[in-house]
């Protein structure tokens, strides 16, 4: 049976993909690295300075294009010689993004753009952007709360408990910039980290009066503890938020550009592809995302994204200057490596 939306406007569109845990929401990440034994030497016969790239992904469902481009032979096509490989040691909630950048433990890594920020502000490393990966769309960031909870509607919001996967990150933003935009006191809210598969436990336990989710997560909390959404973070001044992308350290991409050029037309392709017809991306949702066929079929799905806007992107850093998690203005522009698509 449909879920019933928060807004009885909802409309469910197939270009829509939700994160079962981008790195601000995560507690997983991946890696695909250089496997094949028989791997060419660099660089590869078909022009790239790197065929065995190292990549870091977690198990999000907004990298269902990244998924259908492996899957499709989009990047052998291409000449890349790297196999999937699950590093299941990484289970930490922003998976040292920067870290394994700059030690050069993999050569692009997928996350939220909040540590890409984070890092920048910090001069933690020269991150450039090389591709976009989602934003948010209506009703794929939601707060939910159980039926018996104090909280009924965002304005009982003040002072209370609410379960986020970790703060200073794009869920907490999210949550207190619609707070903020609706007259409520989001500096009293009382954070609670919580991992999303412990989010149902928290809600079911009063531990939490309310929840930030994003899918699977939302339809898991409905379906298995009754809870009920009570406001949309993605609307307003967080109306299609930029969430996650692809990033390299500069040195790399300065090293390597047909390399990263051919990682972009990639994920263009695929990204149009997985926009344009939804039933190509519900099958990537069981087999990397872990979710069953009917949450598949029923997520309400952050919006597949790859061209790299500055405008756009600017949002993210703008809004975590607004709310204290970096201390001075970042300008994305600097930040965006040449799209391929411009040569």
């Amino acid at each position: 049976m449909p879920r019933r939306g928060i807004t009885d406007n909802r409309v469910r569109i197939p270009i829509l993909v939700a994160t079962a845990a981008m790195i601000m929401f995560s507690a997983g990440c991946g890696l695909l690295g250089a496997e094949n034994t028989s791997a060419p030497a660099n660089p590869s016969p078909g022009g790239l300075e790197k065929p065995n790239l190292k990549i870091s992904v977690m198990t999000t469902t907004d990298l269902a294009p990244f998924h259908l481009a492996v899957k499709n032979g989009y990047f052998r096509d291409a000449g890349f010689t790297f196999d999937p490989v699950k590093d299941v040691s990484v289970a930490n909630v922003a998976c040292n993004t920067d870290a394994k950048l700059t030690a050069k433990e993999v050569d692009i890594a997928y996350s939220s753009y909040t540590p890409f920020f984070v890092a920048k502000s910090k001069g933690a490393g020269d991150i450039k952007l090389i591709a976009d990966a989602s934003s948010a769309g209506p009703n794929s960031c939601v707060v939910v709360a159980l039926p018996d909870s104090p909280v009924k509607s965002i304005r009982d919001m003040s002072g209370r408990r609410v379960a986020v996967t970790a703060t200073k990150t794009i869920s907490d933003l999210l949550v207190m910039s619609t707070l903020k935009t609706n007259g409520v006191d989001w500096k009293s809210i009382q954070w609670v980290e919580t991992p999303f598969p412990a989010t149902n436990d928290a809600l079911a336990k009063h531990n939490v009066d309310a929840a930030f989710v994003t899918e699977p997560f939302y339809t898991s909390a409905m379906k298995t503890v009754g809870a009920v959404p009570i406001f949309d973070t993605a609307v307003g001044p967080t109306a299609n938020m930029p969430t996650a992308g692809f990033g390299a350290i500069n040195d790399f991409v300065q090293k390597n550009p047909k390399t990263v050029a051919a990682f972009q037309r990639i994920m263009d392709r695929a990204t149009v592809e997985a926009r344009a017809d939804r039933s190509k991306v519900e099958p990537l949702l069981q087999e990397y995302s872990k979710i069953d066929a009917d949450t598949a079929k029923l997520a309400t799905l952050l919006t597949f994204q790859s061209t790299l806007d500055p405008t756009r992107i600017q949002r993210v850093p703008d809004l975590m200057l607004e709310f204290g998690v970096i201390k001075e203005k970042i300008d994305v522009a600097t930040m965006i490596a040449k799209p391929a698509s411009t040569g």
